[in-house]
């Protein structure tokens, strides 16, 4: 399995679907959406991923004054991938509902932190982090595991506040705030907040600033610094030192590699 592109917190106003290309295309679905099954019209609730094969025509809508906020892949498959994807038994060009995104959310990031930097094991890694995802999409789709729903307090609560805090990564997310919206003590937040996602609530908000940054460091001409203050960094060398921690490279470092196609 051949990695084509990786591109997290895109965008869209418009639908979108065929125009993707002719490879298969993984997408993260982060925002409902509008689309047509069977002749009829239906939407999503939620977050949902789908599995776009070869030659699909399906169409993805935003709904009515919102946009469309996804990540994609698109890969190449040998005739063993797909016997392996069929093996699972996956729904194609439809739209899976997910009640938790964070395996599949968690395997995307890794998969774009490692095409930065990629060693000696690039391929191997990258092919069996997609495979990581078509389990956990499995998984999902046969309602094997119980629902995080069910299990961890609060859970819709802290699923939408963790949306919103990657839809608007540059507001102070005072994590006090937070806690007094929820009226719940700070240690118990930080429980929760653990158990449904696996990290923490400061974590998460440093990873939505991260994805900001990339963004406008492929898509603007804007200055580090200007970068910095636009994602809610007051020190230059501070959101620098956060970069390279998390990126494994420098912020002008990731912005020549992506110029010059190096970065997927």
């Amino acid at each position: 399995m051949k990695i084509n592109r990786i591109q997290l917190n895109c965008r869209r106003d418009t639908a979108f679907g065929g125009e993707l290309g002719a490879d298969p295309v993984f997408l993260l679905l982060r925002t409902p959406i509008m689309y047509e099954e069977d002749s009829e019209q239906r939407r999503t609730e939620g977050v949902s991923a789908a599995l776009l094969t070869s030659g699909y025509k399906q169409s993805f809508r935003p709904l009515k004054g919102k946009s469309i906020r996804y990540d994609l892949v698109s890969f190449r498959t040998s005739a063993a991938d797909r016997q392996y994807i069929a093996s699972m038994n996956l729904p194609q060009d439809t739209p899976i509902e997910l009640g938790d995104d964070f395996v599949i959310a968690g395997a995307l990031r890794s998969m774009q932190s490692q095409s930065m930097h990629r060693g000696r094991h690039f391929s191997e890694f990258m092919e069996l982090s997609m495979r990581i995802i078509f389990i956990a999409l499995s998984e999902i789709n046969d309602n094997a595991p119980a629902s995080l729903g069910e299990t961890i307090p609060r859970y819709d609560e802290l699923r939408k506040l963790r949306q919103a805090i990657y839809d608007d990564p540059v507001s102070s997310w005072s994590i006090d705030e937070m806690c007094d919206e929820m009226r719940i003590s700070r240690t118990y937040f930080h429980r929760l907040w653990f158990a449904a996602f696996g990290v923490t609530c400061r974590q998460d908000v440093i990873e939505s600033r991260l994805l900001r940054a990339a963004e406008l460091l492929k898509n603007t001409d804007k200055s580090v610094y200007e970068i910095a203050v636009d994602c809610g960094y007051d020190s230059e060398s501070y959101f620098m030192r956060q970069f390279k921690k998390h990126k494994n490279c420098t912020p002008s470092e990731f912005r020549r590699r992506a110029l010059s196609g190096e970065e997927q």
